[in-house]
Parts: structure tokens; C-alpha cells; sequence
């Protein structure tokens, strides 16, 4: 009889790539993990493991297992969320992956109105990339997640995972206010080009608002000054208030930083959009669904953040 625990290792496996990587995500010691494998291979009487080199590679016959794995884990998931839907109180635990302008902008008040409304429901909050974010609540090791996806720059999509958009957030070049830094450089923007001498501040390399800034701005005919590099965009706000850089920076972000900042919207008026996602095989589960549905119920979620331009 295979056992489920161990055929989730082999799954695991699949995913990761390598043993200490399965170990770390699920808490186990590496050799834990070996041996759990190794008498997982013994159940199933065949080989399931082939190493080349420093590298473990699955055979066809752990390929086979890995597959009726996804199968089994989404059956029991699903018999889960019915069980849980026949009872009166919504309760459990929901693992929620969010990014930073969706933690600081959107969750707070979501997190106080399901603590009113649910008592019983427990949210525990990460903040991940969106990319690592949808990728890890594929593999199960989230629930729902709140993602973003740029102008050009696709998110990951899972066959496994049904996506909803929250919201459409309006993307514009940030800049100090006028006469505050006292740099008539700054002063004199009124559109994306007039910023090809100015220095810039960016996400690190692969991020996709790095990927939208540099292509917009070589669609106006400039190469941008990639002066600063962070992921926090508040630094990103603050760079930009204290007349150190320009940035392209959404409007969830310009309106928590709107008193130092002005905005120049940009050709084409490009918003990036932001979408909620989860296992299809946990769609009925009212703990995931009650957190998904208030997120989808906030007021002005379709224009979320929106503030004047200011030229």
C-alpha cells in the first residue's frame, strides 16, 4: 500500500528539484526525506529515483506517481472543503501569499473586517512575489493568493489555479512636487520623455514593473538612468518625495504618498492588474472562499487607490 505522506514527498520532488530544497518547504531533515523516499521506492517495487551526476532525476514510473499525487491531493482537498461546508461556522486556517502594495494598501481593512465577521477563521499572511506567490500555491503550500501582472508582462498561470481580477490599478510617473526639492529639472516634467536626464529608481532585475518601466521608457526614446535599485516601493515614494529620483509607481502606492508626490500620467494610460487566485480543487471551501469574497467586496476596489493627475 502506498502511503499518501510519501507519495507528497515524491511530488515535492518533482517541483523542487532536490532534497534539501523538499526538506526546507516542508520542515523535515534532508535524510528524513531520503529515507522516507527510499521506502516509498520499496512500496512501489520499481525504481523512482535515478541520480546523474549530483542530481536526482524521477523515472517514468515516479512521473506516473507524481500525477495520480495531483490527482489524490486534489480529491482530498476537495472532500475537505465539502466536509467543512456542512458545518454552520466558518473556521480553520487560510495561508495567504499577498505582495507589499496589496499588504500595506489593500489587507488591512479586509483583515479587520473578517476578524469581525469570522471569529473563528485564522489568516495567516506572507508577503511573496507574485511569480514565487502563485508558484507555491500551485504546490499547495498557500491558499489564495493576491497577485499582480504589469502591461507585457504575463503572470504565471496554473492550470490548477482559477484567477479573478480585483482590480485595475493605474500606473503614472511619479515625481516630487512642484518647487518641494527645489530642482527645476523636476519641476518642468510634463511627460515620460522630459525624464530621459533624470535618474530613476527601479525594482531589482526580473521584477515585472522593472521590465515595464525600461520598455516604457524606451518606447519614448530614451534609455532610463537606473540610479537606485529596491523592491520596497515605499523607498521607491520616498526616493521620488526627496527629489532623488523619478519613478513609474501605481496608484495604490501614489495614494498613500500623495502629499509629497506628483503624477504624470503616461501614453496610453497603462494600468497593471491585480487578481486573486486559488485551487480550483478548493473552491468550495467557505474558509478560502469568506477571505476571497471580502477582498472581492471592498468598496472602490474597481478604481482602487485612484488620485488626480497633477501636472
Amino acid at each position: 500500500m502506498l502511503e499518501l505522506r510519501r507519495l507528497r514527498l515524491l511530488r515535492e520532488l518533482s517541483i523542487r528539484g532536490t532534497i534539501a530544497e523538499v526538506a526546507d518547504v516542508l520542515s523535515y531533515s534532508p535524510s528524513s526525506v531520503s529515507q522516507q523516499l527510499s521506502q516509498l521506492e520499496a512500496e512501489a517495487g520499481v525504481e523512482l529515483l535515478r541520480r546523474t551526476g549530483r542530481t536526482l532525476q524521477l523515472t517514468p514510473q515516479a512521473q506516473v506517481l507524481v500525477a495520480h499525487t495531483e490527482e489524490l491531493l486534489g480529491s482530498m482537498e476537495r472532500a475537505e472543503a465539502a466536509l467543512a461546508a456542512t458545518l454552520s461556522t466558518v473556521a480553520g486556517t487560510v495561508r495567504l501569499a499577498v505582495f507589499q502594495t496589496a499588504m500595506l494598501a489593500i489587507m488591512p481593512p479586509v483583515l479587520r473586517e473578517l476578524r469581525a465577521t469570522y471569529p473563528n477563521l485564522r489568516v495567516e499572511m506572507s508577503q511573496q512575489e507574485p511569480a514565487e506567490a502563485l508558484h507555491e500555491t500551485s504546490s499547495r503550500n498557500f491558499d489564495l493568493v493576491v497577485a499582480e501582472q504589469y502591461p507585457g508582462h504575463a503572470a504565471p498561470h496554473y492550470e490548477n489555479l482559477d484567477r479573478r481580477v480585483l482590480t485595475h490599478d493605474s500606473i503614472r510617473l511619479a515625481l516630487p512636487l512642484k518647487g518641494g526639492v527645489g530642482n527645476a529639472e523636476f519641476d518642468r516634467v510634463t511627460a515620460l520623455e522630459h525624464a530621459a536626464n533624470l535618474p530613476w529608481v527601479v525594482e531589482p532585475e526580473g521584477a515585472a514593473s522593472r521590465h515595464f518601466a525600461e520598455q516604457s521608457a524606451r518606447l519614448a526614446g530614451f534609455e532610463p538612468d537606473l540610479r537606485y535599485e529596491t523592491a520596497d516601493l515605499q523607498a521607491h515614494a520616498q526616493l521620488v518625495a526627496t527629489g532623488n529620483a523619478v519613478a513609474l509607481l501605481p496608484d495604490l502606492v501614489l495614494r498613500d504618498e500623495a502629499s509629497g508626490l506628483r503624477a504624470v500620467d503616461l501614453p496610453g494610460a497603462p494600468v497593471r492588474t491585480i487578481f486573486t487566485a486559488m485551487r480550483h480543487s478548493s473552491a468550495q471551501s467557505p474558509a478560502i472562499q469568506a477571505v476571497r469574497s471580502m477582498l472581492h467586496q471592498q468598496p472602490g476596489m474597481s478604481d482602487a487607490g485612484k488620485i488626480p493627475a497633477k501636472h
